[in-house]
């Protein structure tokens, strides 16, 4: 009696500490994340001692090592269960020049708190902490300075259920540089050969109307208006707290003049062929250049920003136990070329997380999580079959491994209801209602 007291006591002080963990200004921390605050006032509490307190921390800690690997734009709807400690994370790729913008939405809106943390890898380098949030700021927005893998962290305050969408997408940082969006315009990219191959094109052609205007990409100050050979009438700026210059070539007219300070969208000139484009229809040649020469635009203003797939699939099925239909992989993304973590037997057990597209995000009894195609998983609305257990008592495990705690030992010879299996267990049901896991090679044939 005395330990149940002491347990009750400690869910009760743990809901009082996570009432108190909402984040706001904290004079103490003012540098930390609130993800950081949050676990500091549960260690203040001594609530990183207890086992759901360590679960939290080790849980946020696997997830960074087990991120899953997906491809933006990314979209999934989860959900994260009061009695589960759970954390998820996911890997991407970005370009330097885009802007990548991560939104969190949850139900319910309030009193259910998720923490996001976003780390940058960059070959040879140490993990950067790039943004942190709460759900009391559900957005994270980043310019990408550099070509590198990301990895995004989500995990739910303890003691609180609640269901969430996630989008992460990358779009263009700077505006485009001509009045008027479109893609189609671009009809010449970084890189391609000039002048029988003796150079290479630093920058992208965007056509269009003599005299259309051509714009200000970011707010900056213009550092140079003037000519040269190559690029005719041109003009150069720099966006505010940014490492390069905008370069703007081939103008019929400059309109701005050195030392303007600009805003988005403010016209700098009007669209010519002047320069080495004489014999060329009107065009704007724009151009990103840093300390280490040209680099490659069209991330930074590419007008067509993809959008993700419809999630098909059922998202009532989350945080529910499904089964295989038949021999299936477990992936690391959402993608049937995806790297295959695990292959499944048919009536294998999984759980339900999240779903994105057609697929849905699994967890197995062993903790591996990857994707599954939806349509290879079914419900478990009854038993697959009635199971003789051989003439002697058996474990009923509470996971599938001899290690975990016994749920109780049934009886010899026991009829049991066979719900799915996984590896070398199978997860029975015995008449009392109780389900658990025996060992396969321990039944009846």
């Amino acid at each position: 009696m005395k330990s149940l007291n002491l347990v009750l006591s400690s869910c009760a002080l743990l809901c009082l500490v996570i009432s108190s963990c909402k984040t706001g200004p904290v004079n103490l921390f003012k540098t930390a994340s609130p993800y950081e605050l949050y676990q500091r006032k549960l260690s203040t509490a001594g609530l990183d001692k207890t086992a759901m307190g360590k679960a939290w921390i080790n849980a946020g800690q696997e997830s960074i090592t087990k991120a899953l690997r997906v491809k933006l734009p990314y979209k999934e709807q989860g959900y994260f269960p009061a009695e589960r400690v759970a954390a998820t994370a996911f890997r991407f790729d970005v370009v330097r020049g885009q802007r990548l913008n991560i939104r969190l939405e949850k139900t319910p809106a309030t009193n259910f708190m998720v923490y996001m943390d976003l780390w940058s890898f960059r070959e040879g380098n140490t993990p950067k902490v790039v943004a942190s949030a709460d759900t009391l700021n559900a957005s994270i927005t980043v310019d990408v300075d550099e070509n590198a893998e990301y990895l995004l962290r989500l995990q739910p305050e303890l003691l609180k259920s609640g269901s969430y969408t996630l989008e992460i997408l990358s779009g263009p940082s700077l505006a485009f540089p001509v009045k008027g969006d479109g893609r189609k315009r671009i009809e010449s990219l970084f890189g391609v050969g000039r002048d029988a191959n003796t150079r290479r094109h630093e920058g992208i052609d965007i056509f269009g109307a003599k005299h259309t205007p051509v714009l200000a990409s970011a707010d900056g100050v213009v550092t140079r208006v003037g000519e040269n050979n190559l690029g005719g009438l041109v003009v150069m700026m720099r966006p505010n707290d940014k490492n390069f210059t905008l370069y703007y070539a081939h103008l019929d007219k400059q309109l701005a003049i050195e030392g303007q300070e600009v805003k988005i969208g403010d016209t700098l000139g009007l669209m010519g062929n002047t320069g080495n484009a004489r014999t060329t229809p009107p065009h704007l040649h724009f151009g990103i250049y840093t300390g280490s020469g040209a680099i490659d635009p069209l991330p930074f203003v590419n007008p067509e920003v993809r959008q993700p797939k419809a999630i098909t699939a059922a998202t009532a099925n989350l945080n529910a136990m499904l089964r295989s239909s038949g021999k299936t992989e477990l992936r690391e993304g959402p993608d049937a070329k995806s790297l295959s973590i695990k292959k499944l037997e048919p009536s294998t057990i999984v759980l339900v997380e999240a779903a994105t597209d057609s697929w849905y995000k699994a967890k197995l009894p062993d903790g591996s999580t990857g994707y599954i195609p939806s349509k290879s998983l079914s419900a478990v609305k009854s038993g697959l079959r009635s199971l003789k257990l051989n003439p002697q008592q058996l474990a009923l495990y509470e996971q599938p491994t001899a290690v975990a705690p016994v749920k109780k030992t049934l009886d010899s010879g026991a009829t049991v209801n066979l719900i799915g299996r996984f590896e070398d267990f199978l997860l029975v049901r015995d008449t009392e209602a109780e389900t658990g896991w025996v060992p396969a090679a321990l039944t009846a044939k």
